[in-house]
């Protein structure tokens, strides 16, 4: 089974990893739209047709499935690229949400969702865990954490300065939605900022939810990977070298 992951940018590749670890497909074929990242600054119109267009770009490689790693694309597409894919398309919104529901807190748990400004701003997440039955949820637009990571910055004083402009005034949350797939790679800087909340990863997710809905079987093969860029190719490359060490793949 091929599997087409699909992200603004280098971010995705968490989502791969978790997938590449749970081994749930025999192939994954990622392609990272960096010409054109960040997606979340951008408004509704251009984000659909950017993912319109990574519809069009996955046509051509015979997966079965795609997972719109990317938040922001999943907020404001998946309808419309539902529309012309002739392949299955899951988001990763529902699949965050629903990881919380099945640990069974209790509906005033407080729970923090941050994201870029699109994503905030499309109300899913909020509108998802409301529907659920919570009622303590509060969100907010991390923005400036996504150049740091494309920038490969993941602790030391600027990300710690990050961190403090966006939470010094937020009490400590139950849960924290890390609702941008770039979000996972500061997940141990955000975790020591917030040394008692539970972290959801898109990627966690996502396994979580495939596993849970998909007849599928684990294969006891390396998972086959083609990594695909809009621009920069030998820059993605260099990345998920180093985000994937101790990954059983075999990059194609």
């Amino acid at each position: 089974m091929t599997a087409g992951v699909f992200d603004s940018g280098v971010g995705g590749l968490t989502v791969a990893k978790s997938l590449i670890e749970a081994k749930i497909f025999d192939e994954i074929v990622y392609y990272g739209d960096t010409a054109r990242v960040p997606y979340g600054s951008k408004d509704e119109n251009t984000i659909v047709r950017y993912s319109l267009e990574a519809v069009e770009f996955f046509k051509n490689f015979g997966i079965d499935i795609l997972i719109v790693a990317c938040n922001t694309a999943s907020s404001y597409a998946l309808d419309e690229m539902r529309k012309v894919a002739p392949f299955e398309i899951v988001g990763v919104i529902e699949p965050g949400a629903m990881s919380i529901k099945k640990q069974n807190p209790s509906k005033d748990a407080n729970i923090l969702v941050i994201g870029t400004k699109a994503t905030i701003h499309s109300r899913k997440y909020q509108k998802m865990l409301a529907n659920e039955g919570f009622t303590n949820i509060t969100a907010i637009e991390t923005g400036l954490f996504v150049p740091l990571v494309e920038d490969g910055i993941f602790d030391g004083e600027l990300m710690d300065s990050a961190l403090n402009h966006y939470f010094k005034n937020i009490p400590e949350p139950d849960f924290i939605i890390l609702g941008c797939t770039h979000f996972p790679l500061i997940g141990e800087a955000i975790q020591k900022y917030f040394k008692n909340s539970k972290l959801v990863h898109s990627g966690e997710a996502i396994v979580e939810y495939l596993e849970s809905t998909h007849d599928i079987t684990p294969s006891s093969d390396e998972t086959k990977l083609r990594l695909f860029a809009s621009s920069s190719p030998d820059r993605l490359k260099t990345t998920a070298e180093n985000w994937l060490k101790g990954c059983k793949c075999t990059k194609l």
